[in-house]
């Protein structure tokens, strides 16, 4: 077993701290930085939290790192194809169930249920539309074993069903707060609005460290979470400025901002700057013509 450096090696399980280990996911990528980090809490009695993506390799290095454990609880922090997927072999295989806070339908704000309806669909990271829990769990909810004791938190914004995971003073932070990177908010599954509030219930937890599904552990979480924070703000800024040189749509808005950007990410950024769009129209800053859509022109209100 690996020490409590951050190096990890696909599928050879490293340990953050005692009761907790990591297992690095085989699936690198843009969005996924090193991979899907797949943790296992506890010492006899197991939690396994995100099981991750479709991968027998993945599946194999967990049930090896389990061994004789007994695994009680699979929780799912949400949905995305590099998540939930194996949740459901790896329940098969040890008897666990699932629990997460629902489907990709649960915890859709108003508006974005709106612009489902009108045919917007998903991007970026992909949607496991066929990942149903066992057990739903609410906001708030304590699970405890004689091993360990968490607290779902229910933290919407990268996606409607989004759950943090509440650990004494740490958190498991899935995929809203992370160190690598800003967390993607592409809608109608994302919600800036529902983003922005949930950085500030992870704030005012004031907690010791994240443990992110992708990439390091985070020591400074309050420090990050209000560079997320500002990060967003800066983002907000250079939408509104762009659109006071004439009316946009947001493909040329994210060509103005995104000047130097690596061509592969160019789609997540104009999600990232949609849901801006869709931020700044509920709050009355901006409006669409002719009406609300990816597609739509943009222009300041009257007001603004």
């Amino acid at each position: 077993m690996q020490t409590l450096e951050f190096a990890p090696i696909a599928g050879q399980p490293l340990m953050l701290c005692d009761g907790l280990r990591m297992i690095l996911a085989p699936n690198p990528s843009p969005m996924t930085y090193l991979g899907t980090n797949t943790f296992i809490l506890g010492k006899q009695t197991l939690c396994v939290i995100d099981p991750g993506p479709d991968s027998t390799d993945h599946l194999n290095a967990i049930l090896a790192a389990i061994g004789t454990g007994n695994v009680s609880h699979i929780i799912v922090t949400h949905n995305h194809l590099d998540h939930s997927p194996l949740a459901k072999p790896l329940s098969e295989a040890t008897g666990a169930k699932i629990y997460a806070f629902g489907d990709h339908h649960a915890g859709r704000s108003a508006i974005m249920k709106e612009l489902s309806s009108q045919g917007l669909a998903g991007g970026g990271e992909g949607i496991d539309s066929r990942f149903k829990p066992d057990v739903i769990l609410q906001d708030g909810e304590i699970i405890t074993t004689n091993d360990w004791t968490l607290t779902a938190l229910h933290t919407p914004g990268h996606i409607g069903n989004h759950l943090s995971l509440i650990w004494g003073d740490a958190v498991f932070s899935g995929d809203h707060v992370m160190g690598w990177a800003s967390s993607l908010v592409s809608p109608p599954d994302g919600d800036l609005t529902d983003f922005m509030t949930s950085c500030a219930k992870l704030h005012a937890l004031n907690s010791r460290i994240l443990y992110p599904a992708h990439g390091a552990p985070i020591t400074a979480p309050n420090a990050r979470i209000d560079w997320l924070t500002n990060h967003r703000l800066t983002r907000e800024a250079q939408v509104l400025k762009a659109l006071l040189r004439g009316p946009k749509t947001t493909a040329k808005i994210t060509s103005e901002i995104y000047t130097d950007i690596d061509p592969a990410l160019l789609a997540a950024a104009e999600r990232n700057v949609f849901a801006h769009l869709v931020d700044l129209h509920q709050r009355a800053k901006i409006t669409a013509t002719p009406t609300l859509s990816t597609d739509a022109k943009f222009n300041p209100s009257e007001e603004n």
